[in-house]
């Protein structure tokens, strides 16, 4: 299967989908989705599996179970290569067009310990600080999930007290919608990417997923 782009199409279809996102729309264009998203995005992770590994295409169904938004259906379609626990690299098409990502979305218990850990040590920390200044200067978007207060056993001015407030660490990148996105040359743009994220992968991989 070779990636082409994802095709316009595709963006049309999760663009009508945020205003009718039900079952017999959904039914109705099943056919859409297959062709211009899910196709192209398993052709687009097949590509990239040889330098970063096999990805997951993530179902398009929404776990409504416990959500007080029960819309059946994702506006998005995301892929992530897993490295370690809830640690990898992402990507993912939706209205707003192509975005990557990479870093570890979930932490809890003793991996969180561990992160803040190696956040706080003396090489580690000042280590995933370069990094992130790195990413910043190339036009990644720093998020993940934070504290509001400092967390237990850290003083509130500890010279990394910002990262240590995280409860999950990414980096993002919008390619947005630009023609390039319906082409081939796409797969370089994330490829590119994907290679600007591994310190970071590596790093969450190494002290955020034991």
């Amino acid at each position: 299967m070779t990636f082409t782009g994802f095709p316009v199409a595709g963006l049309d279809f999760y663009d009508d989908l945020e205003v009718d996102n039900t079952k017999s729309f959904w039914e109705k264009h099943k056919a859409v989705y297959t062709d211009s998203v899910r196709r192209p995005m398993e052709a687009l992770c097949e590509a990239l599996a040889p330098e970063f590994g096999g990805a997951k295409v993530f179902r398009p169904y929404r776990d409504v179970r416990f959500a007080k938004d029960k819309t059946p259906y994702k506006t998005h379609q995301g892929a992530f290569v897993r490295v370690g626990e809830s640690t990898g690299w992402y990507v993912e098409l939706s209205p707003r067009g192509v975005r990557t990502g990479g870093g570890f979305y979930e932490a809890s218990g003793p991996r969180l310990a561990a992160f803040r850990d190696a956040v706080a040590h003396d090489r580690f920390g000042p280590e995933l600080e370069k990094i992130l200044r790195s990413l910043g200067r190339k036009g990644f978007e720093i998020g993940g999930d934070r504290l509001k207060t400092s967390p237990r056993g850290y003083d509130a001015d500890h010279p990394r007290i910002e990262l240590l407030r995280h409860r999950s660490l990414t980096a993002g990148h919008p390619l947005g919608f630009e023609p390039v996105i319906h082409t081939p040359e796409v797969l370089d743009l994330v490829r590119a990417d994907w290679r600007a994220l591994r310190p970071l992968v590596e790093w969450c991989a190494r002290h955020a997923s034991a």
